[in-house]
């Protein structure tokens, strides 16, 4: 799956929202591109179940 993160914009950014998303699932594939402000991951867990961590962590999130 895949997010937009408007304010996702350097290395320590990625590691905020790579610390939110393994919050929910340990063991997820985070790949984060922030000159794209994309956050691709992949988990059994579905897209909304993210959204509350990496809103709590101060990201914007939407699903793509």
């Amino acid at each position: 799956m895949q997010f937009h993160i408007e304010n996702m914009t350097c290395g320590g950014c990625v590691r905020g929202v790579t610390r939110a998303i393994h919050s929910v699932d340990p063991g997820a594939a985070v790949e984060a591109d922030p000159r794209a402000r994309k956050l691709t991951v992949q988990s059994i867990k579905p897209g909304a179940e993210f959204l509350p961590a990496l809103a709590a962590a101060g990201f914007d999130a939407k699903i793509q």
